[in-house]
C-alpha cells in the first residue's frame, strides 16, 4: 500500500474502505470539512456508507492510507447514523459547485469550486491544500445547451493554493447541484432521498432544481411530509404541476391533501385534465379507506389478451414490483374506471401457462375485490389472510377503480416518522470496542478544529 499524500475530494468519493485484513467496511460518500478562526480548512473525517445503507462517521484519525482504488482504516467505526454539525461542511454536498473569488496573479476573478486537494501534515492532520476552479465565463445560450447535452462544462480551468480562494465557506445565494449528484448517482431512488433530507432547505432546493421532473417526482414519493411540502412549495408552480404529473396518482393526492386547500386546487387546476382527474377521484376518499389508500395506476388486460400480453406489461421496468405481482382482467374501457371487474391473474400463473393462452380462462376468483368504503383495518386482514401484495378496488357497480398495494399499506401502519427513523436502530460496532470508546474518538476528532 503507498498511501498518496494528496488527494482530492472528488476522487475519494465513492472509493471502498477497508480494515487492516482488507474486508470492506463500506464506501466513501463524502468528506467533512471544518475552517478555523484563522481561516485554515481541514478534512476531520468521512462520511461513509455501510452496509444497510447507513450513513456513519469515521474520523480522520481512523484513516490509515488513501490509494486510488480504495481507503483504508484502523477497523475502529462507530455505527451510529452520522449527523451533520454546527461548522461541519459536506465537501461533495455544499462546498464544490461553490462560486468563489480566485486571486491569481495580481487579479481576481470569479470562479466555481470544482474539486479540493487535501494532505497530511507533520502532525498528521488532513489540511485543505489547492481548490480546482473552473473561471466563470459569459458563454452564449447555445453553449450551455451543448454543456448540458455532453455534460462538458466551459471555462478555463486553474489549481490554486486554498489560501487565494476567498468565500469558500460562504453560502451563495444560489449554488448548482451537479457534483453532488453525480457523486450519488449509483444510489436507488429511496437512498438518495434520505441524502436529500439531511441536507439543509437551500440546498434541498438546489438539488430539486437540479433533478429532472420524473427523477423529483420519483425521490417526493419517498420524502417526509413536511420535505414533500417544502421543495413543492419552492418549485415554480407550472413546474411543480409537471412533477405531480409524474407523481404516481395515489402520493400526488397524499401530497396535496397536506398543502392549503386552495393551493392545491391551484395546482390541480394547471395539472393536464386527464392526470387530475384520477388524483381528484383517490383525494374524496378518507385516507384510511381502500379508496384512500389504492392508485388508480392498475396493470388491466381484457379476457381476451394472451398470457404473453400480460407478461409484457408486468416485466416493464417502470413497474413497481407489488404492482407487477398481479394483472387485472375487466370489460372495457381498460383504463380505471374499467367496465365490469372479471379478476385478478397473479403473474405466477402467467408463468405457468402457454403465452397463447388467454387471460380470461386462468383468472383467480377466490379473490374477492374490496369496495372503496373497506376500512383500512379490512384492508391489512386479507392481505395478510391471502398471502397477497395487492388487492382490487372496485365501486358499487363492479367496476375496478384502483389497486392497492402493500407498500401503501405500509406507509399508513408504520409511525409517520418511519423514514427518519428507519437507520437509527439498533447501531453496531465492526469490533470488540464499545459504544463509548468510538464515540470518545469521534468528540476527539471534531472537537480539533483549529489545527
Amino acid at each position: 500500500m503507498s498511501s498518496q499524500t494528496r488527494v482530492f475530494v472528488a476522487r475519494i468519493a465513492g472509493l471502498v474502505v477497508l480494515d487492516p485484513l482488507g474486508d470492506q467496511v463500506g464506501r466513501v460518500r463524502d468528506v467533512i470539512i471544518t475552517f478555523a478562526t484563522t481561516g485554515q480548512a481541514r478534512a476531520i473525517g468521512l462520511v461513509i456508507e455501510v452496509p444497510g445503507r447507513r450513513r456513519v462517521f469515521v474520523p480522520m484519525t481512523r484513516v490509515t492510507g488513501i490509494d486510488p482504488g480504495a481507503v483504508f482504516t484502523t477497523g475502529l467505526v462507530n455505527m451510529r447514523r452520522f449527523e451533520q454539525r454546527t461548522g461541519e461542511y459536506l465537501a461533495m454536498a455544499e462546498l464544490l459547485d461553490r462560486s468563489v473569488q480566485v486571486r491569481e496573479d495580481g487579479q481576481t476573478f470569479s470562479g466555481v469550486v470544482e474539486d479540493l486537494g487535501i494532505e497530511q501534515n507533520a502532525r498528521r492532520d488532513w489540511i485543505v491544500t489547492k481548490a480546482f476552479v473552473r473561471r466563470a465565463e459569459e458563454v452564449s445560450g447555445a453553449s450551455k445547451a451543448m454543456s448540458r447535452l455532453t455534460r462538458r462544462r466551459t471555462g478555463t480551468t486553474f489549481l490554486v493554493d486554498i489560501d487565494r480562494v476567498v468565500g469558500l465557506h460562504q453560502q451563495a445565494p444560489a449554488q448548482s447541484a451537479e457534483s453532488l449528484l453525480a457523486s450519488y448517482e449509483d444510489l436507488r431512488v429511496a437512498d438518495l432521498a434520505e441524502v436529500i433530507h439531511d441536507l439543509n432547505p437551500k440546498r434541498r432546493a438546489e438539488v430539486a432544481a437540479a433533478l429532472d421532473d420524473s427523477k423529483l417526482a420519483d425521490i417526493l414519493e419517498e420524502l417526509p411530509e413536511d420535505d414533500q411540502v417544502e421543495i413543492l412549495a419552492g418549485l415554480e408552480i407550472g413546474r411543480a404541476a409537471d412533477v405531480l404529473e409524474a407523481m404516481e396518482p395515489d402520493d400526488a393526492a397524499d401530497l396535496l391533501a397536506d398543502l392549503p386547500p386552495d393551493q392545491a386546487e391551484q395546482l390541480l387546476a394547471r395539472m393536464e385534465p386527464d392526470e387530475a382527474e384520477p388524483v381528484r377521484r383517490l383525494m374524496s376518499y378518507d385516507e384510511n379507506t381502500a379508496g384512500g389508500l389504492m392508485t388508480t395506476e392498475a396493470i388491466v388486460l381484457g379476457p381476451e389478451a394472451s398470457v404473453a400480453e400480460g407478461l409484457a406489461l408486468v416485466r416493464r421496468e417502470q413497474i413497481a414490483p407489488a404492482l407487477a405481482s398481479a394483472v387485472y382482467v375487466c370489460r372495457p374501457p381498460l383504463e380505471t374506471p374499467t367496465g365490469r371487474f372479471l379478476g385478478m391473474v397473479h403473474t405466477q400463473a402467467l408463468l405457468r401457462e402457454t403465452p397463447s393462452s388467454s387471460v380470461g380462462t386462468i383468472i383467480d376468483k377466490t379473490i374477492e375485490p374490496l369496495l372503496a368504503t373497506a376500512p383500512l383495518g379490512h384492508v391489512t386482514r386479507t392481505l395478510a389472510t391471502y398471502n397477497l401484495v395487492s388487492l382490487p378496488v372496485v365501486d358499487e357497480t363492479g367496476r375496478l377503480i384502483g389497486v392497492i398495494t402493500v407498500d401503501d399499506v405500509l406507509d399508513h401502519i408504520l409511525p409517520e416518522d418511519w423514514r427518519e427513523e428507519r437507520h437509527d436502530l439498533h447501531p453496531t460496532m465492526t469490533t470488540g470496542r464499545s459504544e463509548s470508546d468510538a464515540d470518545r474518538d469521534n468528540k476527539a476528532a471534531r472537537r480539533k478544529t483549529h489545527g
